[in-house]
């Protein structure tokens, strides 16, 4: 166990000294000594001691209380006063700034160590629940934003629906079989929409709960690919030219192989796509890569949309966080957490490069299951 580690800020030479000696004796390790109040708010900045020994009476512009207004209201480090004696406006003064405990130049051995041992487990205790209200509050926050993104997410499509199936039912007959058509391929991409919304929430349930479940099964890359890119953009309402290729060795022995987990591979590549479709322009292609290897599958996905900026990078992975370009772009802050969820399950790693105003790259990298690398040619996918 790591020593308690002690700053000892004191003008008297003589005094300084004695403490640090019993201290060091009681076993506790003294970072540092000074007797200037300037001093020890940078040597606290620095050191990050587990608690100051401060005298009231330092060299310098600064006194002892002054010196530890600052180190409280920077650091929330534990100080306890040392001095001779505490008169009335001294102690008055010295109460103000809520110290962890007093202790008299003269005290014993027994005294010091307990002051000290009862100052430092009471900020362990008070840091404890500090960092409690913090997660509460910041869980808090997370809930009222789910609420809100599920609210809102969900009024667009109903709002959708809604008033194409009050225009069927009102002029349907009277509609002519294109426009008709039209709306109930509305209603459809509604439901469709709602029904992601409601696959991409349970599935980071499953993920918070650690029930997300990884079953690899021999399948079909190549198919499954095809079928998630027209499930993305059925030909009819193709928006942007998705360029698919991948390398020879896919297409070996029907890809029994490959052994993944089917939905997770979905879920990943799906919020992929419909990123680099939802924040490139209108026409410009999305390249869709696919490269397997005796051990592992890569795919990588390059987009010509609007970029990530720096400042978003480090949190993009987090739920319900969105980049600050994405303007009125809908979404739900939740696709590139599942994509993390669902790469982590499988044991492997996503990278990307961004350019705000170039676009951005995806890659991922899955190792194929162990378990099934081997099985006969005839198992079929």
């Amino acid at each position: 166990m790591p020593k308690l580690q002690i700053l000892i800020v004191e003008a008297d030479d003589i005094l300084a000294r004695s403490v640090k000696t019993r201290l060091c004796q009681a076993g506790y390790e003294v970072v540092g000594q000074v007797a200037e109040g300037k001093a020890a708010i940078v040597q606290v900045q620095q050191l990050l001691p587990d608690l100051v020994l401060m005298g009231i009476q330092l060299q310098g512009d600064l006194d002892g209380i002054a010196t530890t207004e600052q180190i409280q209201h920077n650091f929330h480090c534990p100080v306890v006063y040392l001095a001779q004696d505490f008169s009335s406006p001294t102690f008055e003064r010295a109460k103000a700034t809520q110290p962890y405990g007093y202790l008299r130049s003269s005290c014993s051995e027994d005294e010091l160590i307990a002051t000290i041992d009862v100052a430092i487990a009471r900020h362990q205790s008070e840091t404890a629940l500090r960092e409690s209200l913090q997660q509460q509050q910041e869980l808090c926050e997370v809930q009222a934003r789910f609420v809100s993104m599920v609210a809102h997410e969900f009024r667009n499509p109903l709002n959708s629906i809604l008033f194409s199936t009050e225009l069927l039912n009102r002029y349907g007959a009277q509609l002519a079989d294109d426009k008709r058509d039209a709306y109930f391929q509305r209603i459809h991409g509604s439901i469709r929409r709602m029904h992601q919304l409601l696959d991409d929430v349970l599935t980071i349930g499953e993920a918070e709960a650690g029930k997300l479940s990884y079953q690899p099964q021999p399948l079909n890359l190549l198919q499954v690919c095809h079928e998630i890119l027209h499930d993305l953009q059925p030909p009819e309402e193709s928006t942007h030219p998705v360029v698919f290729t991948y390398s020879p060795d896919c297409l070996q022995s029907r890809n029994t192989q490959y052994c993944l987990d089917e939905r997770l591979v979905r879920h990943i590549l799906g919020n992929l796509l419909s990123n680099a479709i939802k924040y490139s322009p209108q026409g410009q292609s999305i390249v869709f890569d696919l490269v397997c290897r005796t051990e592992e599958v890569v795919f990588r996905i390059q987009d010509q949309g609007i970029g990530i900026p720096i400042a978003d990078q480090a949190k993009l992975f987090h739920e319900f966080h969105r980049a600050s370009n994405v303007r009125t772009i809908p979404g739900t802050g939740l696709g590139l957490a599942i994509v993390k969820q669902c790469v982590d399950r499988h044991g492997g790693r996503v990278e990307f490069q961004s350019e705000v105003g170039q676009g951005t790259t995806f890659t991922v990298t899955l190792p194929l299951a162990q378990t099934l690398l081997h099985q006969p040619s005839s198992v079929v996918a």
